[in-house]
């Protein structure tokens, strides 16, 4: 029995002696965040965090450059002529778009719905605060969802801290997203005071879900990626231009290149390849989203 039970502890051994830690992956997403904006703000938190990874300021988004189509194409790995996603308005109930991958319940395959299928225990959860935003996806792929009205954001960052806590021994993907920042622009304007503000006020937050955990220890650890969907000009989005098309995009983590400017093109629709990556699993067939090797040490 001593004998079986060196082995199995064995199997679970790295060639170094430490003991296998799960893969944790962090999804930060605040959406309608433009390069200028991103720039401007004042943003101390991220700023710290992404000088320890790898960070891309040329990022395209998919067309249209709209919430949902974009969030969508992030989390598929694929875009709008693939996942079907098209507008804002978009429900499984009203699409008729022949996707060319889906469920048995109709949905096109998420980074969820893969590893919910492909490892063993692993954990997910998806926090947001606007409706639409999970409509693309099939909840039973979740162990936690938790939406907020009005633009409420901070209780989300709470629970994530709980979920990964609670799953801290378990592979775990947690998307964590806020609304506030595009609606800043919507409302005050792209760049305007307000607007700036808003990035800054998201920072905040940021930086206070990640000294907790630091204090639990599990910080280090985690692979951390900070996302946006889409810029903005003047009071909307929607178009074409660069401070619409073009964002950040960052990724922070074990394995990542620290103080690395990402120099190769990229696009949203690499970051679910980027997470299965993470994961070691390979991507669906259906998807066009591509890894960035030269972000890996």
């Amino acid at each position: 029995m001593k004998k079986l039970f060196l082995l199995l502890l064995g199997l679970v051994l790295l060639a170094d002696g430490h003991a296998r830690k799960p893969v944790r992956v962090v999804m930060i997403a605040l959406d309608g965040i433009c390069v200028d904006g991103f720039i401007q703000a004042n943003t101390p938190n991220l700023d710290a965090l992404l000088k320890e990874g790898a960070l891309s300021t040329d990022t395209r988004v998919v067309m249209p450059s709209v919430t949902l189509p974009n969030w969508t194409s992030h989390l598929t790995g694929s875009g709008p002529e693939q996942h079907g996603v098209f507008n804002n308005g978009w429900t499984l109930e009203k699409s008729k778009y022949p996707v060319p991958a889906k469920d048995n319940d109709g949905y096109y395959p998420s980074a969820f719905t893969v590893l919910k299928n492909e490892v063993p225990d692993v954990k997910t959860a998806f926090y947001y605060n606007w409706i639409n935003l999970f409509y693309p996806h099939n909840r039973k792929y979740f162990d936690e969802v938790s939406y907020l009205k009005d633009d409420a954001y901070k209780p989300n960052y709470e629970k994530a801290f709980n979920f990964i806590v609670a799953n801290r021994n378990f592979p775990t993907l947690v998307f964590l997203y806020s609304v506030h920042t595009d609606h800043a622009g919507h409302s005050h304007k792209w760049m305007s005071p307000e607007y700036i503000r808003s990035i800054e006020e998201g920072d905040a937050e940021i930086g206070r879900f990640l000294e907790k955990l630091k204090a639990e220890g599990l910080y280090e650890d985690t692979y951390f990626m900070f996302l946006t969907d889409h810029g903005g000009i003047n009071y909307g989005h929607g178009g074409t231009t660069p401070q619409e098309m073009i964002v950040p995009w960052g990724i922070v983590g074990p394995k990542i290149r620290k103080n690395f400017k990402i120099e190769e093109p990229n696009n949203t629709v690499n970051t679910a390849a980027m997470v299965l990556k993470l994961f070691k699993v390979e991507k669906p067939l259906s998807w066009t989203g591509e890894v960035i090797e030269s972000v890996f040490r």
